[in-house]
């Protein structure tokens, strides 16, 4: 099998997620590592063979471009995950691997683990002219719990399971995050929303998430310089909005946590990658937020690196 990519979480309340609490919703912490998948070869005949793959969120990991040790953690533990696919061989693990990012506060024994968050079953693939297709199915909870459970691999666990909870509820959610969490430390890093019945109007099954320290920053803004911004040109509206402090603090921490430090050297990494993410992941949605607006990007990238000096004045 062959690598394949996890969805992009959307952020709740964007048009990519429109509707998902109508149903029954699955709430989990979210936890703050690096995405990671596992998936097992198989011989042309469809058995089995024991040679076990692994992924980052954008590309599959070798021995020689690995992914902060992820490969090195999966061998440490390689006889139960042998065990589970041998038994399992279509279905494929995502997760978060738990190494240091923005969040420091989790136990000192959780971190280097990897907690999968979706088990998924792979489908064939779809012919050019059927259309894109989805490459997977995803199990539901109480389907791959159990199996979770009978070969010993580590979980993030559901948090409530309600019927079509209102937006209030699922804020009253973020402070029961504690997953992993030192006592007395607070919350997690937000949680996520999922409910298996639901396709977004593009068809796609997708996710949706509320980030903790995004829900403050928001609930500031609109109690206290909402009049501030109503002159605002928009490559600074969407700036505002959508580079947030946990997407700096996250580029940043994965730069050092690769580079095993930080050195001014790295700063044009990180005001390119925060500039990259904003684009490819929420261009959609300010898109649609301020109606087809002309933008100039290089307006765009010059607020965005504002931006990053504001709130991370000591790296510069």
């Amino acid at each position: 099998m062959e690598f394949k990519k996890y969805q992009h979480i959307e952020r709740l309340g964007t048009t990519e997620v429109e509707g998902i609490e109508s149903g029954t919703c699955y709430i989990f912490p979210k936890i703050d590592g690096t995405n990671g998948s596992i998936w097992i070869d198989r011989e042309n005949n469809g058995r089995p063979v024991c040679a076990i793959r692994c992924g980052s969120r954008n590309r599959e990991l070798s021995n020689e471009a690995d992914n902060a040790g992820f490969i090195k953690h999966i061998r440490t533990e390689l006889v139960k995950y042998k065990h589970f696919f041998l038994n399992n061989p279509n279905l494929r693990l995502f997760g978060e691997w738990l190494v240091p990012h923005s969040l420091k506060t989790y136990r000192d024994e959780a971190w280097r683990k990897f907690y999968v968050f979706d088990v998924v079953r792979d489908l064939p693939e779809l012919p050019e002219e059927q259309g894109w297709g989805e490459k997977f199915e995803y199990l539901t909870y109480e389907e791959y719990k159990p199996l979770m459970d009978k070969y010993g691999l580590n979980y993030i666990p559901c948090i409530a399971i309600i019927e079509n909870p209102t937006h209030e509820f699922l804020i009253k959610q973020l402070p029961c995050n504690e997953f992993l969490i030192k006592d007395g430390e607070g919350q997690g890093e937000g949680i996520v929303i999922k409910n298996y019945d639901y396709k977004n109007k593009y068809g796609r099954t997708t996710w949706a998430k509320i980030v903790t320290s995004e829900f403050k920053e928001k609930h500031v803004k609109e109690m206290g310089t909402s009049k501030k911004e109503v002159g605002l040109v928009v490559e600074r509206k969407i700036v505002t909005k959508y580079c947030t402090t946990a997407l700096i603090d996250k580029t940043y921490a994965k730069i050092v946590n690769e580079q095993e430090g930080w050195s001014s050297k790295f700063i044009p990494r990180l005001l390119n990658t925060v500039y990259y993410d904003l684009i490819k992941e929420e261009s959609w949605n300010f898109i649609k937020e301020f109606k087809n607006p002309t933008i100039d990007f290089k307006q765009l990238l010059r607020e965005t690196t504002t931006k990053i000096k504001e709130l991370k004045p000591e790296i510069f």
